[in-house]
């Protein structure tokens, strides 16, 4: 059979043998809303937990809007003119608002890069700002959760005196799904802040991918809590980006609502584990930090001792802003854990996710199909690295054998894998 992948703006194929396929698996292709700004003013006027936003915004002196970045697909351009128009109509004027881009560790976005992502109309109405995490001075040290995690906030969103954050739920290998109160951490947090995070979720022995109740998710909120977000406005999309529901109001009961919905778009029922998982990491596809999500769904559908292969461009490498990861990634992950704690690592964050990648290299090969991660850095991934895709699947099925079953991920990224007898165990 051949099969299509996306692949950047364009798609590759192969040929998998059909007595081999397990299936061919995406998100599931749900019906979107046909006017996007009627869903977000449906979402506002029927809020989850918390009183309208009108009434809650009514008096602001500054506001502030804690919005994704350009690594998720969220349509703020089309959410963030309804959220002023209705600010606006509590009194709140344009000047007083802040959109504050929400970069975690990633990099600066470029202007036409804000343009393209947030639209025109919001950046001529408000300011626009990238979050500078490794700047001192636009953070406020707020002390530490009672879990013990040092908080460290981008100043100027925690002394306004509302603020409200825009994204997507979707599933996540650290906080088991993103969205809600993850606009806040790692969002606009200190590097330090995100490390602690990330390091807590690599305690467990797999990825905590699709696990509502978790104690990142219980960290993330605490931390969103201290900070003060007021409110949140939370799309589910379709595998195509689209919207299909909004959700506004408290961070964390609006956000839950948001999940029992997310699950039954992204979570797949597949009939069996394979010893091949063939998976796109479309539409994470920037470079590695974002593409490295295609392993942990992977990782879900894949026997133990099994091969990933992942498809992938990364037009941008491994880590634009972690650049050293490269350092340390052929290490494992008891020897990564041993590092962080004598301090020998500088870079935590980076060095929680490289515990992450060993822990599934470590049950599993790992294959790399990429334009923009060559043999050389593929290798020290720890990947044996293919120019396409059919190479690749050719010598999985040379080791695994004529019978091998083979799973397909058409977009990985946000995929959740369900194993059928697994799950009626």
């Amino acid at each position: 059979m051949k099969v299509e992948l996306p692949y950047g703006k364009g798609m590759v194929h192969a040929d998998v043998p059909a007595k081999n396929l397990v299936g061919i698996y995406s998100p599931k292709d749900v019906r979107p809303v046909a006017d996007v700004k009627k869903e977000v003013i449906r979402a506002l006027d029927n809020a989850i937990g918390s009183r309208p936003l009108r009434e809650l915004v009514r008096g602001a002196g500054k506001v502030v809007i804690v919005a994704d970045d350009n690594t998720r697909m969220t349509p703020t351009d089309k959410i963030i003119p309804v959220l002023l128009d209705e600010m606006n109509a509590a009194g709140v004027k344009d000047a007083q608002i802040t959109v504050i881009i929400a970069l975690g560790t990633h990099r600066f976005m470029t202007q036409s890069e804000i343009v393209e992502k947030f639209g025109a109309d919001v950046v001529n109405r408000v300011a626009v700002k990238n979050h500078d995490y490794k700047n001192p001075a636009e953070l406020i040290d707020l002390g530490t959760t009672p879990n013990g995690t040092h908080i460290t906030v981008n100043r100027e969103a925690y002394e306004a005196d509302f603020k409200i954050g825009v994204g997507s739920i979707v599933p996540h290998h650290i906080p088991g799904y993103a969205g809600g109160a993850k606009i806040v951490q790692p969002g606009i947090c200190g590097e330090q802040t995100t490390a602690e995070t990330h390091l807590l979720s690599v305690k467990a022995e797999r990825s905590l991918l699709g696990v509502t109740d978790n104690p990142v998710r219980e960290e993330v909120n605490a931390i969103a809590r201290r900070v003060g977000l007021n409110t949140i406005l939370n799309t589910v999309l379709n595998r195509n980006g689209e919207v299909i529901r909004a959700f506004f109001g408290d961070v964390v009961e609006a956000f839950n609502e948001g999940v029992e919905l997310s699950r039954k778009v992204y979570a797949t029922e597949i009939p069996e584990e394979a010893d091949i998982v063939l998976s796109s990491s479309h539409p994470c596809d920037i470079e590695f930090w974002q593409a490295h999500k295609t392993l942990y769904p992977s990782d879900l559908a894949v026997k133990a001792g099994g091969i990933i292969i992942v498809v992938t461009p990364c037009p941008e490498g491994v880590a634009m802003t972690h650049r050293d990861i490269l350092d340390v990634t052929h290490h494992d992950a008891c020897g990564l854990r041993g590092m962080v704690s004598c301090g020998q690592l500088h870079d935590e964050v980076a060095a929680a996710l490289a515990i992450a990648w060993a822990q599934v290299k470590e049950r599993e090969s790992v294959y790399i199909v990429s334009d923009g991660i060559g043999p050389e850095d593929a290798g020290k991934l720890g990947f044996t690295h293919f120019n396409a895709v059919q190479d690749a699947l050719d010598a999985a099925l040379r080791i695994k054998g004529d019978r091998a079953r083979v799973t397909v991920l058409t977009h990985a990224p946000d995929m959740l894998p369900v194993i059928a007898r697994k799950e009626g165990k």
